[in-house]
């Protein structure tokens, strides 16, 4: 726990409304929500996972928490399909789990479009069999800006990517995930989507979307070997981050700026960990919650009937 000299030096986020506030104390990281101090490397203390035999999807698995995802699921024994709109990065990343000894296929794929999303899906299941797997990644953070001054269409193309992209995909893995009765989905959301995020709309409201989407589908495939999880992954440095610190929007790049200067970004490979240890099943008992890297899911895994029965870890609204 980080001592009294260094609570003072806690460094706060910028946007208006954005309530975390950082400390790096040694080599942990600390955040501070309504004033309660806890970790966020709790990603360090999840068991290592095996899933040999299961077949994954990750999509925007080019680059960042996308490719993380893929080369621990890979390293964790599954067969991999990567796919992003880039070809070559996917590649990349496929040749990356082959040299380590593990099975993968690159698909190029733009996740807003339904028939190439079809067509990833049919080849994945061609090559490597049913999908046990499917983790949404893709997403897109643009346009940064007041909603005054930004093209709508523009605006909605966001709503394209990072909600009707993991609709798409949702809906091609279904039906054999619940004709099996065997299946997860895990969709990369945000801490953006339970909070106001002034000049960042955009990327807030779908992510937004894509939990209650997650909480939704969940809740339909209940009690038939199907779990839903919305996982939120942290502040990685990405090229999405990075667009974000130069966006042009003062408020915003300063709010990026504050966060990397404390040290307050966490490694893609904490999600990565994250996701391998609720891809083993290990976490069915809290499928539809929203799951945060800094959460000790060993833990919320033994409150799952607490968890259950008080609704946390759910967008909710409060009297």
């Amino acid at each position: 726990m980080p001592d009294d000299s260094e609570i003072s030096a806690w460094i706060t986020g910028a946007c208006d409304g954005y309530q975390d506030n950082f400390v790096r104390s040694g080599n942990s990281l600390w955040r501070r929500r309504a004033g309660k101090v806890t970790s966020v490397i709790a990603w360090e203390q999840q068991p290592l996972a095996r899933l040999d035999g299961q077949v994954a999807l990750v999509t925007g698995a080019g680059r960042g928490i996308g490719r993380a995802v893929a080369l621990a699921l890979g390293e964790a024994g599954a067969a991999v399909a990567v796919c992003a709109r880039s070809q070559q990065d996917i590649t990349r990343v496929a040749d990356e789990i082959v040299g380590r000894d593990g099975r993968a296929l690159a698909v190029q794929c733009d996740v807003s479009r339904r028939d190439e999303v079809d067509h990833l899906v049919s080849t994945v299941e061609t090559t490597f069999g049913p999908i046990d797997l499917l983790v949404n990644n893709a997403g897109r953070g643009s346009p940064i800006g007041p909603l005054a001054q930004t093209d709508p269409d523009d605006w909605w193309q966001s709503m394209e990517v990072n909600v009707r992209g993991p609709l798409y995909c949702a809906r091609a893995v279904l039906p054999s995930m619940l004709s099996r009765q065997r299946g997860r989905i895990v969709n990369i959301s945000s801490g953006a989507g339970f909070q106001a995020w002034p000049m960042v709309s955009a990327y807030a409201v779908s992510k937004a979307a894509l939990y209650r989407l997650s909480e939704n589908i969940a809740a339909e495939v209940r009690g038939e070997g199907v779990s839903v999880f919305a996982v939120s992954p942290g502040l990685v440095r990405t090229a999405l981050s990075e667009f974000g610190r130069t966006c042009g929007e003062p408020s915003v790049e300063q709010f990026f700026d504050n966060l990397f200067a404390s040290k307050a970004d966490v490694p893609a490979e904490a999600a990565a960990t994250l996701v391998t240890y609720i891809a083993s099943g290990a976490a069915d008992t809290l499928s539809g919650r929203n799951i945060d890297v800094s959460h000790d899911l060993a833990e919320m895994i033994t409150r799952a009937a607490e968890i259950e029965e008080n609704d946390l870890y759910a967008m909710r609204e409060r009297e």
